[in-house]
């Protein structure tokens, strides 16, 4: 069978949608942290934010290997979500819900794409899976640590890092403005579990 009669052929066009999708209502969700001062959260969201403009990059490439010379036009019918709004807090928790449902899409693709025989694009949407469930627990963290506002203070010291003039202070809870450049406590760095950092 050729890539570009299978149904794995749509599923990359798919995932290629809802990667470039992923990535711009991300992008709304970092302006909306920035805005409202919690810039280390708002970075965080950058990085899985260009996470995502390189899963779609590498669907994009896999698209254009399909045996054909060019491709016009690729009929998608899906549905993406249209779910998050300017609740900080709430889109924290409707991002690890994208996230865990694309790992979900994700999954069904490497099935299809193993039973049609394209094992490297099975493994590509396998990586990509495991990389949409990190993300996912990345939003959950951060939405649990905003809730009950532990961003910012720890049961234990740690170093918090100021990132715009390095200043380093050990305390179990981050200054309200940093000493050194009078910077924010929303541009400390936020303190995630060792296995999440993005």
């Amino acid at each position: 069978m050729k890539l570009k009669d299978s149904k794995t052929f749509s599923n990359l066009a798919r995932a290629y949608m809802a990667e470039c999708g992923a990535r711009s209502r991300y992008e709304f969700c970092e302006y909306g942290f920035r805005y409202n001062g919690y810039e280390a959260i708002a970075t965080l969201i950058d990085k899985i934010a260009y996470q995502e403009f390189n899963h779609a990059r590498v669907l994009y490439m896999k698209l254009q290997d399909a045996e054909m010379k060019m491709i016009d036009n690729i009929d998608v019918c899906a549905g993406f979500p249209f779910k998050e709004k300017w609740d900080l807090l709430t889109n924290l928790q409707l991002l690890c819900q994208d996230e865990l449902d694309e790992a979900k899409a994700y999954e069904e693709f490497e099935q299809t794409a193993r039973e049609e025989g394209f094992d490297e694009i099975a493994d590509i949407f396998k990586m990509i899976r495991d990389v949409e469930v990190r993300h996912a627990r990345v939003f959950e963290e951060l939405y649990n640590q905003m809730k009950d506002k532990s961003l910012y203070k720890k049961a234990k010291e740690v170093a918090w890092i100021c990132p715009a003039c390095g200043y380093v202070s050990f305390d179990k809870q981050a200054w309200e403005t940093c000493p050194l450049c009078q910077a924010k406590q929303g541009y400390c760095d936020v303190k995630l579990p060792e296995d999440l950092y993005i």
